[in-house]
């Protein structure tokens, strides 16, 4: 992301490497944009401020694309942890170190060295490929789901559509971008396809659990966690038959 009218100067060495990359405006309407598993590079060289604000509202909206800052010598001082972050580079960095800290940035994202590989946003999928949220439980190794220990009957790419939701608790996907992640860049289909998938995922969950797949009306889809709805009740049930003498 960047602002300026030459892209090919923000950070030159890019250009002779053998990534896809893809030029977006700085501003809040590009982060929808963005295809899943891409690294944002930054352009903060002339306007901290603005990437710094883009950095919160990345993290903000969910998503977790890994930020790399591209940065002059002086932008060091202001940059922090608080930034959220994955790495920083000098824009003159050359061919070598870019690709090393792209290489680095694609096995941790914009989580700790320290952090667990196997780990969803959750924090929930254990070694086996088990995601669990309340009593839904999807294996992403078997291509099975389960709601309450009793199998659900889902066709393939309704597997897969619920795997990448349930993958990304809380995040808001467009019909697009699910189109693409999901079904593929070749897929030539509409989006209309994926309101269906939507709709028979929703009917096989059952009623008690349809509404863990939300509509953001205009936007798209995400998936609600049960255990949130859950922890809220069981603070305000605690809440209500608290000891008035307490307070």
């Amino acid at each position: 992301m960047t602002f300026a009218s030459d892209p090919a100067t923000v950070l030159p060495s890019l250009a002779l490497l053998s990534h896809r990359v893809r030029v977006l405006p700085m501003d809040a309407a590009s982060l929808v944009k963005m295809p899943e598993n891409t690294i944002l590079f930054l352009d903060a060289r002339d306007d901290l401020a603005t990437a710094k604000t883009l950095c919160r509202l990345i993290h903000a909206s969910g998503l977790s694309t890994p930020i790399v800052l591209i940065l002059t010598e002086g932008g060091f001082t202001v940059v922090n942890s608080q930034w959220g972050i994955a790495d920083v580079v000098v824009s003159t960095a050359s061919p070598a170190e870019v690709e090393g800290r792209l290489r680095l940035v694609s096995e941790r994202g914009n989580a700790p060295t320290g952090a667990t590989a196997g780990a969803t946003e959750t924090g929930v999928q254990n070694e086996d490929g088990l995601i669990r949220s309340g009593d839904l439980v999807v294996d992403t190794n078997g291509y099975t789901a389960s709601l309450r220990n009793h199998p659900i009957d889902l066709a393939y790419k309704e597997f897969e559509l619920l795997k990448y939701l349930v993958q990304h608790p809380g995040r808001v996907f467009t019909r697009a971008q699910l189109l693409q992640e999901v079904w593929g860049y070749d897929y030539y289909g509409g989006t209309r396809t994926v309101d269906v998938h939507i709709r028979r995922l929703r009917a096989k969950l059952g009623g008690e659990y349809e509404h863990v797949i939300g509509t953001v009306r205009n936007v798209g889809y995400r998936f609600d966690p049960p255990e949130e709805e859950e922890g809220e009740n069981a603070a305000k049930a605690s809440a209500a038959h608290a000891d008035p003498s307490e307070a």
